[in-house]
């Protein structure tokens, strides 16, 4: 009895102690935890099921996982499955598996495993936990605004599984937040291709990307620079009215914001005044507003 609660104590500490790493985790620090450092002690052995008890293989996996010697703790988990694939210990060695995979940063195999995991075993007590490792392991590999937003468009994907299958959980909590982060992240995906538009003077594309934002990620941090963006295009447009409401909206919900001093120069600058800034109005004023001038 004794062994069989010294087992399940360090699977039972892995869950928690992986929820906090991720709420400290940002998008800027999406590849924060320790990668495979290839010595000699990770390399994967092949257990002897001859010699080693299903007991004592797990142990071995749970051990070395907590050495941090991820790949010797795969090869565990992998024999505990192979050679005991009917056993209660099999379960959990399937989910080990996937977690000791992520912590290499071997992002696609932990994705690999957990979907086994979640097909053989959809209403696990620990399903909601092999979701949410799932949704971190495209999160992790979330790459920057240069580059293609696809992994980032399927990490909000996952996330949202888990907010939707397990709404009031822990992991939820923070999928919800990661969600926000993924958002911003597009949103500033949208505002550099929207960048690029405007210095290549193809001014109808960059104001579709500006006003994607302004649409799709109004809680998004990137909406006032948007919105001066517009003034800015509308002006060098000759489109003086629209440029005057865009710089209303912008003053009205981003009072004091430099992107909205920015703006309210170029009018000065094109003998243009738009009305002084006012306190945000609560209530959705943004999108309201929006629809008038756009």
């Amino acid at each position: 009895m004794k062994q069989r609660t010294r087992l399940r104590m360090p699977f039972a500490r892995l869950l928690p102690g992986l929820v906090a790493l991720s709420v400290l985790q940002g998008c800027e620090t999406l590849s924060s935890v320790t990668p495979w450092t290839g010595k000699s002690e990770d390399l994967r052995v092949k257990a002897d099921p001859a010699a080693t008890t299903v007991e004592e293989l797990y142990n071995n996996g749970i051990d070395a996982l907590n050495q941090k010697r991820y790949a010797t703790a795969v090869s565990q988990f992998d024999a505990v499955e192979q050679n005991y694939p009917y056993s209660s210990w099999a379960v959990n060695a399937q989910l080990m598996h996937g977690y000791a995979e992520y912590l290499q940063n071997h992002y696609t195999e932990a994705i690999g495993s957990l979907d086994r995991y979640i097909q053989l075993h959809p209403t696990s007590s620990n399903a909601s936990y092999a979701y949410y490792l799932r949704a971190l392991s495209f999160y992790e590999q979330i790459a920057d605004i240069q580059r293609d937003q696809k992994g980032t468009e399927q990490a909000m994907v996952a996330l949202q599984d888990v907010v939707n299958r397990f709404p009031e959980s822990a992991y939820a909590r923070d999928s919800r937040l990661k969600i926000d982060l993924c958002r911003d992240h597009l949103a500033g995906k949208e505002m550099e291709i929207g960048r690029y538009y405007e210095q290549q003077k193809l001014y109808a594309a960059a104001i579709g990307r500006f006003q994607r934002v302004i649409d799709d990620y109004q809680t998004t941090n990137h909406v006032p620079e948007a919105l001066h963006r517009l003034t800015e295009i509308y002006l060098l447009l000759g489109l003086t009215d629209q440029a005057q409401r865009t710089a209303a909206v912008l003053g009205h919900n981003y009072p004091g914001n430099r992107w909205y001093e920015d703006s309210y120069g170029q009018l000065a600058e094109n003998g243009i005044a738009p009305p002084a800034p006012a306190a945000a109005r609560a209530g959705g004023f943004l999108s309201r507003t929006l629809g008038s001038v756009f």
